[in-house]
């Protein structure tokens, strides 16, 4: 039996579910161990991907005082003894972690019973949890680790499908992920004039913060616009997109790298260790999108990039291919033969 944990954002629960669904493709529901904080709650609750779904009161380490870093690291210590119980009672055998504050529990709870461990790291830059991790784990799965056994990101395979020729500039998505981003948001309504003058449709995920502010910029300016706070499957709202401006979170970089979206990506520039710079920077060195850091990035810069970026040649460099679950989970479970 295989637990699947981590979560918190968008980014890590995506990779959860990806592996959930391989699992139930060839007949198993694993169990999920995630966190009452977070997103973990609303994407898996009552989720038919997993035959038992666990929340524990867990929370982050990282930015918090010298006294909230003890009381988070003494309540991990207390979880993980807890979660060993339940490995035991459930007959998990090897427990895989998608990373983030709310695998933590879980991972030490793996290491602590010698269960097999294996780690999905989503950025460039490796997150102190799976740093610590790493030395126990069987595999350590990276799209950006040469030793990685598999480096295709596990991207669902309705986003391959969006897959066709763009050489003109029709359609353009603003996508500040699940909960929105304030920047693109603003930047969106500063180029919202240019585009509309120029038959660009906008496609424009806003977040639930800012939803109602922005529709009624467009309603009020006359601009026809797809505005969203947050739409499942986003795929389905970006068939026509033919240029997208995107945080470079792991998981909405490399869905839009699976669907050969061209992108300028603008990294949110307090991301712990700058990991979304480095995950955009690893595309961008193979001309696969462009980079943009947020206090270079105006309305002026956007629209220079729109009318001079050579968007057929963007993103041409197809960096992973389908089936990345699919391998991992055939990795995983390779250890219950070996």
């Amino acid at each position: 039996m295989t637990a699947i944990t981590g979560g918190g954002t968008g980014g890590h629960l995506s990779i959860a579910k990806a592996i959930a669904k391989e699992y139930n493709k060839i007949g198993v529901k694993p169990l999920y161990i995630g966190s009452t904080n977070g997103q973990d709650k609303s994407w898996f609750e009552n989720s038919p991907l997993f035959y038992k779904t666990i929340f524990l009161p867990s929370y982050g380490v990282v930015n918090q005082g010298f006294l909230g870093k003890i009381k988070s690291l003494l309540n991990i210590i207390k979880l993980s003894f807890k979660v060993k119980k339940i490995l035991k009672q459930e007959g998990v055998t090897k427990v895989f972690s998608v990373g983030g504050y709310s695998s933590a529990a879980a991972s030490f709870a793996a290491i602590l019973s010698g269960r097999a461990l294996f780690i999905h790291e989503q950025n460039a830059y490796m997150g102190k949890l799976n740093r610590l991790c790493a030395f126990f784990a069987k595999e350590i799965f990276s799209s950006y680790d040469k030793n990685s056994k598999v480096k295709d990101y596990p991207v669902g395979e309705e986003w391959f499908k969006l897959q066709k020729k763009r050489d003109k500039l029709k359609t353009i998505a603003f996508l500040g992920g699940s909960q929105g981003a304030k920047f693109i948001n603003a930047l969106a309504l500063e180029t919202a004039s240019w585009l509309n003058e120029n038959s660009i449709a906008i496609v424009h995920q806003t977040g639930k913060n800012e939803y109602e502010k922005i529709k009624e910029f467009y309603e009020a300016n006359g601009i026809n616009a797809d505005v969203f706070a947050f739409y499942s499957p986003l795929c389905d709202k970006l068939k026509n997109v033919d240029f997208a401006v995107a945080r470079s979170g792991a998981g909405s970089m490399w869905e839009l790298t699976a669907a050969k979206i061209p992108a300028v990506f603008i990294p949110y520039p307090y991301a712990a260790n700058n990991h979304q710079y480095f995950n955009a920077k690893a595309l961008e060195e193979k001309n696969a999108a462009i980079v943009v850091k947020q206090s270079d990035m105006d309305a002026k810069v956007l629209i220079s990039i729109l009318c001079d970026a050579d968007i057929a040649a963007i993103n041409s460099a197809l960096m992973i291919e389908p089936n990345g679950a699919k391998k991992i989970v055939e990795i995983v479970e390779s250890y219950d033969r070996v």
